[in-house]
């Protein structure tokens, strides 16, 4: 969502800034600013709607420097996507502010205020928080002191970075559900970002401000104030990610970039959990001893892609590891008052760990009785991993493209990992534990000879790239990775696609078949392979045109209405989710460009959804 950079030092910080918007682009967003106080100690403010160059643009016709400055790039909530409306936001020709989230009792706050005589250029809820920072140093406090006041009239979620035109040694920032980090750099300068990658030029030394956080960033000193306005301190992190770790390199987008790095990906993920016959059950924290023998239950919830991790999760632990298990998506979960059955272990499945409906998913089972919570999570540093009893990293590195690949793959085998730990500590039989870990193990292998289908699959794609509507079909654990396959389809092409059980067919969607509507079924060969092949005939009977992903040995062959695209051999139960996703990446990256869509922004998506 929303990116924010900020930067103070001896020396001019505009590239800075925008070089730091250019590193979050990725997260999606619909208008762009900078505000910098230049060497007169004027505010300066450029704002435009669309892409960093469109800001690039304004800067190069209208130049502005300084050694202290904030950026923003903006996805749109409260108010149109208009330059009015982007951040930052300007008070009293002094304060500017940009802000992450959303300010639920903006309204009163804004009456109020224009009962004092302010004057509201925007539709924005964030304008509010500039006025009341205004005010309050209207009334002789100084930017710190209004920050700490102000914040504590705010209702809602949010990340906040101010400075005042008047008093040039210092920026402040706070957080509340949104995240929030200070870059130490060197030689009497300091940063603050939404996300360490905005920052990596310039430092990999980074604090992590926590919720209700307050701090002062000035050139040669930071102070931190925590919620109940004790003065603390934060660890300092050293970042092991690479300033290039996020370009693209060769390939023509982050999305096929990401595609391509699963097979190391997912050998990473696995690195040193796996040993031989069994999973490390050190990996999920300290707390993993404690918990794990108390789990008779697991309750899964995540969002997105996430949660159809967690629906193929849900395969795993009830077929693989005999435990009851129900998924659930956070945004539902948070409103229905869910009843905790004794034992059940709540995780929490986020590939930014900042996601708004999961995060307060997690704080809401707290005080429902779990037996414990853990979290699935790329991001070691997120409030999810922190706030969760236990953690099992993914490991898949920068995420670049708004269309999650790498992070599904290898939220796929953390899950792997997570039902074998759990099987081994119910007492299950060790020879099928280092079966099932020995065949986890391959499945990197089994990835890097699927993405030898890439120019077939390429080939494929030119006859989905005038079609407007697709349906994809699956079986079992099968039925997540359609589900994903179509999310993938409608989110980068934006061919309408829906998925479904193969079973539910003759139930309603085979009215919808016909010679337009190309029908994708992926097809392991596995219990449920025959079952999957009578449906598949419906299709057929329909006159659907149907694209198989399939085993070899599936006994699917091409025909008239039956296209075939032969999988790996030796794809077992438990590898397969893992492998047939891969092609259905590749096919939806494919028809995207013939399509000639944003590949890697899709339009109205973000990669982190910070807000309800």
């Amino acid at each position: 969502m929303c990116g924010i950079v900020g930067a103070i030092a001896a020396r001019d910080v505009s590239s800075i800034l925008i070089d730091g918007l250019h590193r979050l682009e990725y997260r999606g967003y619909d208008s762009t600013g900078i505000a910098l106080l230049d060497e007169d100690g004027e505010l300066q403010l450029r704002r435009a709607v669309g892409k960093v160059v469109r800001l690039e643009e304004r800067l190069r016709a209208a130049p502005c420097h300084g050694p202290i400055g904030i950026a923003h790039s903006r996805w749109a909530t409260h108010g149109g996507v208009t330059e009015a409306n982007a951040h930052p936001h300007v008070s009293g020709g002094r304060i500017a502010l940009i802000h992450n989230g959303i300010i639920e009792n903006y309204v009163e706050l804004r009456s109020e205020l224009q009962a004092k005589g302010y004057h509201f250029a925007s539709e924005t809820d964030t304008e509010v928080i500039a006025h009341l920072i205004h005010e309050l140093v209207k009334q002789g406090n100084d930017l710190t002191t209004a920050v700490r006041q102000a914040v504590r009239r705010l209702t809602g979620a949010y990340a906040i970075v101010v400075f005042d035109a008047q008093e040039p040694d210092r920026i402040c920032v706070a957080r509340i559900a949104s995240p929030l980090v200070i870059g130490l750099g060197k030689d009497g300068e300091n940063f603050v970002a939404s996300d360490v990658q905005a920052l990596l030029t310039e430092t990999r030394r980074f604090q992590f401000l926590e919720e209700g956080d307050v701090a002062e960033i000035r050139r040669d000193a930071i102070t931190i104030w925590d919620q109940s306005d004790a003065e603390v301190s934060r660890p300092v992190h050293e970042s092991s990610l690479s300033a290039d770790a996020v370009e693209r390199g060769e390939y023509a987008h982050y999305m096929l970039k990401e595609i391509y790095e699963q097979p190391r990906a997912l050998a990473d993920t696995l690195s040193e959990r796996l040993l031989g016959d069994h999973v490390l059950e050190a990996v999920l924290g300290p707390a993993a001893g404690r918990i794990l023998p108390l789990v008779q239950n697991v309750h899964i919830v995540a969002c997105g892609t996430s949660f159809h991790a967690g629906l193929v999760a849900r395969y795993y632990l009830e077929q693989g590891a005999r435990i009851p298990c129900s998924v659930e998506v956070a945004s539902e979960y948070r409103y229905r008052d869910p009843v905790v059955t004794p034992g059940t272990l709540f995780l929490a499945i986020s590939q930014s760990g900042e996601t708004a409906d999961t995060l307060a998913a997690l704080r809401e089972a707290r005080r429902l009785g779990y037996v414990g919570t853990c979290a699935i999570c790329n991001v070691a540093e997120s409030s999810l991993v922190r706030e969760a009893d236990m953690a099992l990293m993914t490991r898949a590195g920068p995420e670049v493209g708004v269309a999650s690949t790498k992070a599904f793959t290898t939220q796929l085998a953390a899950l792997g990992m997570l039902g074998l730990a759990i099987a081994q500590r119910r007492g299950f039989d060790r020879r099928t534990i280092a079966l099932y870990a020995r065949q986890m193990a391959q499945v990197p292998t089994l990835v890097e000879h699927t993405l030898k289908l890439d120019p077939q699959i390429r080939q494929w794609a030119t006859r989905f790239a005038d079609k407007q509507h697709a349906l994809f079909l699956g079986r079992g654990p099968s039925y997540p990775v359609a589900l994903e396959g179509a999310l993938k389809l409608k989110e980068i092409s934006y061919i309408h696609a829906e998925a479904y059980p193969a079973g539910e067919l003759k139930h309603g969607p085979l009215a919808l078949v016909d010679a337009e509507m190309p029908v994708i079924a992926v097809a392991p060969n596995n219990a449920l392979l025959e079952k999957l092949k009578s449906n598949l005939q419906e299709v057929r009977a329909r006159g659907g045109q149907l694209f198989v992903f399939a085993d070899p040995n599936a006994g699917i062959e091409p025909a008239d209405g039956i296209d075939v695209m032969t999988m790996p051999d030796h794809i077992e139960a438990l590898q397969a989710p893992l492998v047939y996703t891969v092609p259905l990446q590749l096919l939806a990256y494919h028809v995207a460009v013939l399509r000639g869509t944003d590949v890697d922004q899709p339009r109205n998506l973000a990669k982190s959804v910070t807000v309800e």
